[in-house]
Order: C-alpha cells, then sequence, then structure tokens
C-alpha cells in the first residue's frame, strides 16, 4: 500500500561539489513548464494507482526552495489539489538551503500546511563551505531558522556532513557543537561518499582530493553518537537522531521497505511491488507527459528474494532492527532458511547481536554498516 510521496525539484542556483541527485543549474530552465508537468504526473499517477491518504510527502531537490514564491506557491497547491492526505496528520517535509528562504516563501509553505523543515547546513566551518561548493553563510543558518521559527515551523532537521576534503576532528567537534546549541529537533550526520558525476569525484581521480584518514572519520561517527546522546537524541537509524516522536516518518517508509511515489525528474518509486525511475534530463522527463503517459525510464519487478535481501539491509540502518517473527509473517519463510548463514557469521563478528528474535547492529556493526549491509545482497 502506498502512503508516501517523494517530489524531485532539480533546480539549484549553484552546484555542490559532492552532490549527485539529479539537478540542474537554475537560470534559463523551463520551470514554469517543469511544474505544470509535475502537477500532471500526479494527476495520472494517482489515477492509475489510487491511494486513499498519504502519511508522508518529501520535497526534495535540488533545491525546492530555489523557486521563487510564485513558483512556490503553485507547487504547493499542486499538491494539495493532487495527492490526497489529511492536513492534520501528513508529515510534510520541504529540504531548503539556508540563505533561501525570504519570509514570503516560508510563510507560503507554512500556509499550505508544510510542518517539517530540512536545513542543508553541512559545516559550522565557513572556509569548508566554500571548498565544498557551498555558498551559504554560516549566518544565513540562525536568519532562517529564526525566520522559521518565527513563522511557525517547530520541526526542523539539520543535515550535517563529515569526511569531508581538509576537516580535522577539531574542526567537525565545533560544527557539531554550534549544532547542537541550536536545539533542532532532528539531525541527520552523514559520512562523505565521493560519488560518480560529482567534482569531488573528478578531482579524487587526478589525485587532488584529500579526505581524512579512515580511522579519524570513524571518530567523528563516534563522536556523533556520544554527543547525540548526551544530549538527549535518540539514534533511531544509522545515521539519524531525534528527540522523541521527532523521527522522519518519511525516512522511515524507506528504511521499513515500504512503498511510496517517485515524482519529478530523476525520481525513483516503489509502486505495486514495482521499482520504477523516472527520466533525468528535463526534456525527456516533460516530453512523455505532454504526450499523456507517465514518464518512467525503467520500471522493475521485485522478486520475493531482493524484497527479503532489501528488508534486512534497509531494516539494519534501524536501531530497532529487524524481527524475525515480522520477517517470517511478511514472507512466509523463517529469516534463519534465508540469512541463517550470515546472520550467524555477522553475530561471530561482534556486528550483530540477537535478543527475543530481534536482530540489531552492535556498536562495531555500526562502525562497519556497509560491511553488514552489503553481506545480505546476493552477487
Amino acid at each position: 500500500m502506498i502512503k508516501s510521496a517523494y517530489i524531485h525539484i532539480p533546480f539549484c542556483e549553484h552546484i555542490c561539489h559532492y552532490c549527485d541527485f539529479n539537478k540542474v543549474y537554475l537560470q534559463g530552465q523551463p520551470v514554469d513548464e517543469y511544474l505544470s508537468m509535475l502537477k500532471k504526473e500526479f494527476q495520472m499517477s494517482v489515477m492509475e494507482y489510487p491511494v486513499e491518504s498519504l502519511t508522508t510527502i518529501f520535497v526534495g531537490g535540488g533545491t525546492p526552495t530555489s523557486l521563487n514564491e510564485k513558483q512556490l506557491s503553485f507547487l504547493v497547491s499542486s499538491i494539495r489539489e493532487e495527492l490526497p492526505y489529511d492536513r492534520n496528520s501528513v508529515e510534510f517535509t520541504f529540504e531548503a538551503n539556508p540563505g533561501d528562504l525570504s519570509e514570503g516563501k516560508l510563510a507560503i509553505l507554512h500556509e499550505a500546511g508544510v510542518n517539517r523543515l530540512s536545513f542543508g547546513v553541512q559545516s559550522f566551518n565557513e572556509e569548508l563551505l566554500r571548498k565544498i561548493g557551498r555558498t551559504h553563510k554560516i549566518a544565513d543558518v540562525y536568519d532562517s531558522i529564526e525566520k522559521a521559527n518565527k513563522v511557525g515551523f517547530d520541526n526542523i532537521s539539520i543535515d550535517l556532513i563529515y569526511g569531508l576534503p581538509g576537516q580535522t576532528m577539531e574542526d567537525f567537534e565545533d560544527t557539531l557543537k554550534k549544532a547542537l546549541e541550536l536545539k533542532m529537533e532532528h539531525y541527520s550526520s552523514y559520512s562523505l561518499i565521493v560519488e560518480p558525476k560529482t567534482v569531488f569525484y573528478n578531482l579524487m581521480q587526478k589525485g587532488r582530493l584529500s579526505l581524512p584518514p579512515q580511522e579519524i572519520e570513524a571518530r567523528m561517527y563516534e563522536c556523533v553518537m556520544e554527543e547525540m546522546a548526551k544530549h538527549g537524541y535518540i539514534q533511531y537509524e544509522i545515521s539519524n537522531y531525534a528527540k522523541q516522536g521527532y523521527e522522519s516518518k518519511h525516512n522511515l517508509t524507506y528504511w521499513n521497505n515500504e512503498e511510496y511515489f517517485g515524482f519529478g525528474a530523476g525520481a525513483h518509486g516503489y509502486v505495486e511491488g514495482k521499482r520504477t525511475a523516472n527520466y533525468g534530463p528535463l526534456k525527456k522527463y516533460i516530453t512523455p507527459l505532454q504526450e499523456g503517459r507517465l514518464p518512467l525510464i525503467e520500471t522493475h519487478e521485485v522478486s520475493k528474494q531482493e524484497k527479503m535481501e532489501e528488508e534486512m539491509f534497509l531494516g539494519l540502518r534501524k536501531m530497532e532492527g529487524v524481527n524475525a517473527q515480522s520477517f517470517e509473517e511478511k514472507f512466509g519463510t523463517p529469516i534463519s532458511d534465508i540469512f541463517g548463514q550470515q546472520l550467524t557469521e555477522l553475530k561471530e563478528k561482534g556486528l550483530l547481536e540477537e535478543s527475543a528474535g530481534t536482530y540489531r547492529l552492535t556498536y562495531s556493526g555500526k562502525l562497519l554498516g556497509n560491511e553488514v549491509f552489503q553481506s545480505f545482497i546476493a552477487v
């Protein structure tokens, strides 16, 4: 059953050096036409896959808040008109860059029922922000949060990245300290992954990207876990921390291996047992919709084996882990029949623990999460 929707806005006023999401420079792009076709995709998708009510909506990018006020108003009106959801119970999130949000834009979002903001802060070191291609200043972070609070937002998340080029342990500790002083409801903290087709990847290929040693990166992650716990934040997923009741319901949709719409250029979805992918280039996304077709480049029927693998490597990201009884009820097969060898080996390595039929990452397992997750994927 589909209960969530991800909506992709691919426009950016600048391109960050680490970003591998589908994005284009805003200037000169057919933004209004894109938003009209996005509305059409909402209509066609809900007609093909009827849903009673969505429980989460997440607008990401790109930079959704790079849209001007008129475009932003059109977007949220399209969502309200075409997607079924209860305004009083939905978690409705917008990604935002510090400095992009005027009080006018914030008011449009708040009045439309957006009730959660996710700011891409990444670091509190301005020199480091420039190195990674960010254009906001530290003052913009404080200003944007103050404006959001003034308008009425009381559920705000900020993203941090560690393991950045030239980043020291002391620098990251300072960033973490300043982030926690803000007393946000939610924090996400990810290690840098150098992806193909990014500025950082090209620099790495030329030997011009100086990253912190692996042991320092691991210590940064340990520092996040320790400081978040000290400040009363619950680590509910390997990279996410929240005050009680402020966990991201939308992201839990992914980690619970549940179905969701993926709207927009380059967006991925999971509907009626099929993984879907939309065309990324704007023209290739827009043309099918103009012709009355969904802009799908790929549809993959997920096999039972793949679903079980996904259940493990997504579910083990959560600190609550994977329950053997729930697994058997969902798939009609004991978890030990499918993954008994992997579970035994990971427990012997000290990466997994099992209690009352539930498997969870150990402390060491969190540090070596990718090794754990990859063990459940068939070669």
